[in-house]
């Protein structure tokens, strides 16, 4: 029987590291016959929506290869999983890192009344009640509620340049997250989307959430057509007091998202 969430969808992202020694010992036609798999299985899970099946190449050397795994069933990513790991010849790719998650609304999206404010009070200054402020209203109501589908059903654009990385919210002393009421949490966290907004066209993000699924409490995947993009928004955003004084961040993955074939290609497993 499938295993469905509530709402939103399961995420995994893997990153495997390929035995040289015993891929180089393959018989004849066997990493062409694995690349032949890959390729069949990606077919059945292009995207953009679930479920997807993303494969990425690992820069850096903390991996070979890297794959994100999307699917509205707990027992349907987990099928995925398993159809991916018989790509492999037994013993030539071991796993480095996996990271199990979840597509969640945030705690702090906006509602109806904090619409109508930045409509009455924000750079457009209309007046409630007027056909105007009716129409961006109803403009706002739509691409709140977009962004949450979006937000659920997540549809990730295929960038050059995808980065990974978990965090969590401090629990110690005064820098506590969960001890801050929700009004404050809310500010804080409105400071920092506002950073985030500022590289659009640059980034595309999706934030997932683990907090008793894995060993930290969220997942943030990065996509980017330039580094330096991710460097600086990283760098930016740790200026935010909801970095700077609550975030604590895991291991970093910067990947190449590549096809297949040109996955194959890029680390030289030898199928041409």
């Amino acid at each position: 029987m499938p295993i469905p969430l509530n709402q939103g969808i399961h995420v995994m992202h893997l990153f495997l590291r390929v035995d040289r020694v015993r891929w180089s010992a393959l018989p004849s036609g066997e990493s062409a016959a694995a690349l032949a798999r890959l390729e069949s299985l990606c077919a059945r899970f292009p995207g953009p929506a679930h479920p997807r099946l993303m494969t990425l190449a690992n820069v850096g050397g903390k991996a070979d290869l890297g794959f994100v795994l999307f699917h509205a069933t707990l027992d349907g990513l987990g099928e995925l999983h398993r159809d991916l790991e018989s790509v492999f010849p037994p013993g030539t790719v071991s796993t480095v890192y996996s990271y199990l998650s979840v597509t969640e609304l945030p705690e702090y999206v906006a509602t109806d009344d904090d619409l109508r404010r930045m409509i009455e009070h924000g750079e457009r200054k209309l007046a409630p009640g007027t056909p105007e402020f009716d129409a961006a209203l109803e403009a706002a109501k739509k691409r709140n509620e977009d962004a949450k589908f979006y937000r659920l059903n997540p549809e990730m654009e295929d960038w050059e340049i995808l980065c990974f990385y978990p965090m969590n919210k401090k629990r110690s002393g005064p820098d506590n997250w969960y001890s801050l009421d929700f009004d404050a949490r809310k500010k804080l966290m409105g400071t920092h989307a506002r950073t985030g907004r500022k590289y659009a066209g640059k980034i595309s993000q999706l934030i997932t959430g683990s907090t008793g699924i894995d060993d930290w409490e969220w997942g943030v995947t990065l996509l980017a057509h330039r580094l330096d993009d991710v460097k600086s928004i990283v760098y930016e955003m740790r200026f935010d007091e909801v970095s700077a004084r609550f975030g604590e961040f895991g291991p970093f993955y910067i990947n190449l998202r590549l096809q297949p074939a040109a996955l194959w290609s890029h680390l030289r497993l030898g199928a041409a």
